[in-house]
């Protein structure tokens, strides 16, 4: 009865947070059916989970999507399962040691969290190029399906967040969900996902270090993945964009194959420009203190030691502070602050980081992508002819036809 009390609670307040938040942020259907009803701190260890909720609310307290036993990432997209640093929402636990590196990044409109390591401790089967997830997958139903993401960085309450995307290897990730919104840079373009080749550096640009370095900073907003602007004369501003190239064969209804391409031919070799970091806090590494001997791949019942605070998700709606602030003197995907309010396409970011604007999709002035690592450089995602990008490709193409048949 409890479980039940708690589910239709999260729901109303899903709808009632999503009223606070401009439209597109805040998830607002169930959590998927092997989760918690809400995110929760301190759960039982259960190393044989099928919890998929990720938290992203701390560099020490986050969750991974990763394969419930040995596996590579593209041939379990559908299935992975969630690991966490800390003993909650119901998932498996990260151990302790399993990062050599980690850069939780806070912006006006997502947090970001990049990080190195030993990620075969979460199954991820060995010398794995990796792949990419987020809530929409193939069909519609996720990659993984029931998968969820809340975090506590938009306004100190878990929010269930809408749009996310994971990059994750056998060594690296990046995951971003997209907390804020407005009409220029709406939540699904600033977690853009289908850009699954690029890469980490590419999608969620950032400082990337070396391993060795924990941190947490505050950090510029980027453009959205394979935005880039170009201002004319008058100081206004607009956009191209990068669609990833791919080509494939449809077979219809009737049986007969039809070849397709979309995409662009030319590709570019960095983002618009690479946001930059301030106010960091460096740590010499993360830990949950937990022994070793407690997290072996079938260990289940064993409550989590002493220390771990207790929370739940909160349980008033939020308050309407989800306003972003504003950069000096720009309008641009920093935010232009009121919820839904839209910002003028006629501003820059003020600070540039380390590379600058394009002109066009094909070309950029932005640093080169460096290490070459696929979860980084997206060299190899592992989707068949019949993945999701396959998938997601044709329903491009359907839509461009769809559109052209209405303008004539």
């Amino acid at each position: 009865m409890v479980f039940f009390v708690l589910l239709l609670a999260s729901s109303v307040l899903a709808i009632a947070r999503a009223v606070s938040f401009p439209a597109g942020v805040i998830a607002t259907g169930t959590q998927g059916v092997t989760n918690p009803p809400v995110p929760t701190m301190p759960t039982t260890i259960n190393q044989t989970s099928m919890a998929r909720l990720l938290s992203l609310n701390s560099i020490d307290d986050f969750c991974l999507f990763a394969p419930p036993s040995l596996a590579s990432i593209p041939d379990t997209e559908t299935e992975e399962v969630a690991w966490c640093t800390m003993p909650r929402n119901n998932a498996r636990v990260i151990p302790d040691g399993t990062f050599s590196g980690l850069s939780f990044l806070k912006t006006d409109f997502y947090v970001q969290i990049m990080g190195t390591g030993n990620l075969t401790n979460l199954n991820i089967a060995p010398h794995d190029d990796g792949g990419e997830l987020d809530p929409h997958g193939a069909t519609g139903a996720g990659n993984p399906i029931g998968g969820n993401v809340t975090t506590t960085v938009a306004n100190g309450i878990d929010e269930p967040i809408a749009e996310w995307m994971l990059y994750i290897s056998d060594t690296e990730f990046c995951i971003r969900a997209c907390y804020f919104a407005n009409e220029t840079y709406p939540a699904k373009f600033m977690c853009w996902h289908e850009l699954d080749v690029m890469g980490c550096e590419f999608v969620m640009p950032g400082t990337y270090n070396p391993p060795g370095t924990f941190e947490t900073c505050d950090a510029d907003v980027a453009y959205p993945p394979g935005w880039y602007p170009t201002v004319n004369a008058n100081g206004q501003t607009s956009f191209s964009t990068f669609a990833q190239f791919f080509t494939g064969v449809f077979t219809g209804g009737n049986g007969q194959p039809t070849p397709y391409t979309v995409g662009d031919t030319v590709t570019p070799t960095a983002p618009a420009f690479i946001p930059s970091s301030s106010n960091c806090v460096t740590q010499a590494t993360i830990s949950n203190g937990i022994a070793p001997a407690l997290l072996t791949a079938n260990a289940v019942g064993t409550a989590p030691p002493p220390g771990f605070s207790t929370s739940v998700a909160a349980s008033g709606a939020a308050s309407g502070s989800a306003s972003a602030s504003t950069p000096a003197g720009s309008e641009s995907a920093g935010g232009s602050g009121s919820a839904g309010a839209g910002a003028s396409n006629t501003a820059t970011p003020t600070n540039k980081g380390t590379g600058g604007a394009s002109a066009g999709a094909g070309s950029s002035s932005g640093a080169a992508p460096t290490g070459s690592s696929p979860a980084r450089r997206g060299a190899r995602v592992g989707h068949g002819s019949d993945g999701e990008f396959a998938a997601i490709a044709l329903l491009s193409l359907v839509s461009g036809l769809a559109a052209i048949v209405l303008l004539h």
